[in-house]
């Protein structure tokens, strides 16, 4: 996160900081404050300090705490004319919690239009328990959820900013970097997936279904913009594995970057109710179909690997991978029993409202 904060700073946030919160404010604060909250007077030699930190090429780099060297930008006379600096740990979190909500929200309306457009098998509009105006009950869901989901991400961030992890920038290639950066992968993949897997798991003990995982389930067949269609609390608790694990175990930066964009991705492609193939190994679209018909199987990310050590690994019908059965009426009977029987086992009665309701209720009248 310090490589993206480093670039917005230089290019919009010292800018905005600098003209909504400047130095000149510094003589209303008392200097107990000032030190205390580690704020910013002005600096009279900024000219030599820029100059020793833009040309010195060793001080460029601060692996540890942000804030106090650059890394891949320069920095200029603005980014000391704020009375919050780079390194103010309330300046810090308010920067990472906008781009967190800005990034989500690009990546969520991106990703799952893309999927929406060519990727999304729409026969599931068709399907009996698809809800009346899901898609934008989805979406709004999402879009309300993902500020407050990147404020509790944002602690996690700003953790990472003080150095408290074990992410680090260079790679050395000549000294088997390669394979530490593959090695690196696998390990995030499997504690990552085992983290989820308990975390969602423990989200379908009943008490804690019903107060934060049941709005994510309240979408019994998906399209892509339920991915992130969580309660922010329960969003955040299935996020924090990814942080807790280079709280522990070395993680390349840039890769850091990219895994956490390819789980929003992940995210996104096993909610598509695209059933391509039946891997009995990967967690895809279809194992993740059964999670949400069915509710208590299937509560791995990845791989199926912790649901089958766990009990709770269910194998898609072959019905989801035909479309012929899944338009024959005497399958999708069966398959409705089977998912009435088991919501009304963890939720009781079924307060939704389906599309093919109302079709009945107008079919009645006429």
């Amino acid at each position: 996160m310090d490589l993206i904060l480093e670039v917005a700073d230089t290019f919009l946030l010292d800018h905005v900081y600098a003209k909504v919160l400047p130095t000149s404010l510094a003589s209303y604060v008392p200097v107990e404050l000032m030190n205390k909250f580690n704020l910013n007077s002005g600096m009279a030699n900024a000219t030599m300090l820029l100059d020793h930190l833009n040309s010195n090429r060793e001080s460029r780099v601060c692996s540890e705490v942000y804030g106090y060297t650059p890394y891949l930008t320069d920095m200029t006379m603005t980014s000391f004319q704020s009375l919050l600096p780079r390194s103010n740990m309330l300046r810090e979190f308010l920067s990472v919690w906008m781009i967190v909500t800005v990034f989500g929200w690009l990546l969520y309306f991106s990703v799952a239009y893309f999927s929406y457009l060519f990727i999304f098998d729409r026969s599931v509009f068709n399907h009996p328990r698809y809800l009346k105006n899901q898609m934008m009950l989805e979406i709004k869901l999402a879009t309300s959820s993902i500020p407050w989901m990147s404020f509790l991400t944002s602690f996690c961030f700003s953790f990472e900013l003080k150095g408290h992890s074990k992410l680090y920038t260079v790679v050395d290639f000549e000294k088997n970097g390669l394979r530490q950066i593959f090695g690196e992968i696998v390990l995030f993949i499997l504690f990552t997936d085992c983290g989820v897997y308990l975390a969602h798991r423990w989200l379908h003990w009943p008490r804690v279904y019903k107060a934060l995982h049941k709005p994510h389930h309240k979408w019994l067949v998906c399209t892509p913009f339920a991915s992130h269609a969580f309660h922010p609390v329960d969003g955040y608790i299935q996020s924090l594995p990814y942080h807790i694990y280079p709280l522990l175990m070395p993680l390349n930066k840039y890769l850091y970057l990219f895994l956490f964009t390819f789980v929003n991705f992940w995210t996104i492609m096993i909610h598509d109710a695209n059933h391509m193939y039946n891997n009995p190994y990967v967690n895809g679209t279809a194992c993740h179909t059964v999670h949400h018909l069915y509710f208590n199987y299937n509560y791995g990310q990845f791989t199926t690997l912790w649901d089958r050590l766990g009990g709770s690994y269910r194998r898609p019908e072959d019905e989801l991978f035909d479309p012929d059965m899944m338009k024959d009426k005497k399958s999708i009977e069966e398959q409705l029993k089977r998912v009435d029987a088991m919501q009304k086992e963890v939720e009781g009665d079924d307060e939704r409202e389906y599309n093919s309701d109302n079709n009945a209720s107008e079919k009645k009248n006429n």
